[in-house]
């Protein structure tokens, strides 16, 4: 126990002393207005756009430094003091966990930096230390920012120091281990591999298993089919994985029809009459395709409280057949207790079903806000005209109820269309620019139909993914994700 103790307190000497090195990296006269904040040890980030006032962001506030604008001379010192910017745009201080994000211009010249602290928050682990001492293979899940990699980086820790397991990283960003050939001690002795580019990580991931021999797998952002393909067959090898996905809750996976298949797979299945009325169900109905790839998912609320889905088929099934769920809240008290508390909810499916129907009702009163991503707004509002759809096309993604965009740019993922996710916006891709495929659209978002209204979209969202060859012609050209 001495020895933990001694080992934990020079982490946290490491980690308080790491500010200061992402402060030294800005210009002087940004540093020393950060220093003269009461708050600075709370820093989350500070944004340096050229043209602009530097702007500093905390837990509860953000501030404008100064009315001084921003120069390329002061973003260019800032990139002299750092490590090479990755194909993701990202760079690092070598052994910290700091990232520094790069915006550039269309002949790729960096023009704006976000530089964001990274902190390694210990104990979030205590709350779910139970589910990997277990060896079941346990998925995280929240918003941006709410600490998905900060709990993924103690699990590996604790894995590799206090149950002896041979645990591998795979650090695509280099933000569980920080930036540097050497890991940052906060992941204790779990080995790090890097990632090249975001499109290798699932190459990385089975290069892990075959060449490395690890117990347990840790990766952050599956995000792709492959990457999800990839962590299907780590799981099938008997290698326990412990990651995080886009999303924030276990619904969103549902929707998501590309992660879909960590949960098992979801398609629609046509019930025959007598069954159907047995079941008190329309014929038409979703059903789980396969075992899932994770036995437990994690839905992280913040640093100190989560909701634990301890058996993810059965919750999987109830929110398919629109039953309550059953699962429970984690929570950390200010003496660090693991407080738990079994929670039923009602179907999530059920609810949202009931407000796209109360939106539907309620479309003559207010019109569906669309948010254009890569989208000619001339023929979106010429085919709303032409279809007698009202809508409005509106400039703040936070104010969107639909996100609308192709389907080159939803596979390139740029940073717009990963804030509609973590926002949770219904997100619709067109395979082309053109007219007709946007009145199918419409038609898709204001259905004439008697089935229920999120149910219909839950269906026309899966088509595309799982139903035989001979679908696929009616359905291409309007697809949903979430």
């Amino acid at each position: 126990m001495v020895g933990e103790s001694n080992y934990c307190f020079s982490m946290q000497k490491v980690v308080s002393s790491e500010l200061d090195a992402l402060l030294d990296v800005l210009p002087p006269h940004i540093r020393e207005l950060l220093y003269q904040q009461l708050d600075c040890g709370e820093l989350l980030e500070v944004v340096l756009d050229l043209g602009r006032p530097p702007e500093a962001r905390f837990p509860h506030r953000d501030l404008i430094l100064n009315s001084r604008e921003v120069g390329q001379n002061d973003i260019d010192y800032v990139i002299s003091r750092v490590g090479e910017f990755s194909g993701d745009n990202r760079a690092g201080i070598e052994r910290t966990l700091h990232r520094i994000s790069a915006v550039r211009n269309r002949n790729g010249r960096i023009i704006g930096l976000t530089c964001r602290v990274g902190r390694a928050v210990f104990g979030t682990v205590e709350m779910t230390k139970d589910l990997i001492e277990s060896g079941k293979n346990v998925l995280l899940l929240g918003r941006p920012g709410v600490g998905k990699t900060t709990m993924l980086r103690e699990v590996a820790r604790v894995l590799a120091d206090d149950f002896q397991k041979r645990v591998i990283v795979i650090d695509t960003s280099n933000e569980i281990a920080g930036d540097g050939d050497i890991p940052h001690p906060a992941i204790g002795h779990a080995r790090r591999m890097q990632v090249a580019t975001p499109d290798k990580q699932h190459a990385v991931m089975i290069e892990a298993v075959e060449n490395h021999m690890p117990e347990v797998i840790i990766i952050d952002e599956i995000g792709t089919e492959l990457e999800a393909q990839a962590a299907r067959t780590i799981a099938e090898r008997g290698v326990q994985l412990v990651g995080t996905a886009h999303g924030n809750t276990l619904e969103n996976l549902i929707m998501n029809p590309t992660l879909s298949d960590l949960i098992g797979g979801i398609q629609t299945v046509t019930l025959g009459d007598e069954e159907a009325k047995r079941r008190h169900t329309q014929k038409s109905v979703l059903e789980r395709k396969a075992p899932p790839t994770f036995d437990v998912v994690v839905e992280i609320m913040d640093y100190y409280k989560v909701t634990v889905h301890p058996n993810i088929i059965d919750d999987i099934d109830a929110i398919l057949h629109q039953q309550p769920i059953q699962a429970e809240l984690r929570w950390m008290d200010k003496e660090g207790n693991v407080i738990k508390k079994k929670v039923t909810s009602p179907s999530v499916l059920e609810n949202n079903r009931e407000l796209a129907l109360s939106k539907v009702r309620g479309q003559e009163e207010k019109p569906l806000r669309f948010y254009l991503f890569g989208i000619n707004r001339s023929r979106v509002q010429q085919a709303a005209k032409e279809e007698q759809k009202d809508l409005r096309i509106v400039a703040d993604l936070k104010q969107a109820d639909l996100f609308l965009t192709t389907q080159s740019y939803y596979r390139r993922k740029p940073q717009k269309i990963r804030d509609a996710e973590a926002l949770g916006i219904p997100i619709y891709v067109l395979k082309n620019n053109n007219t007709a495929q946007m009145r199918q659209c419409l038609d898709t978002v204001y259905p004439v139909t008697s089935q229920p209204y999120y149910i219909h979209h839950v269906q026309h969202m899966l088509t595309k993914h799982h139903q035989p060859n001979h679908n696929k012609r009616s359905t291409k050209l309007c697809d949903q994700r979430k």
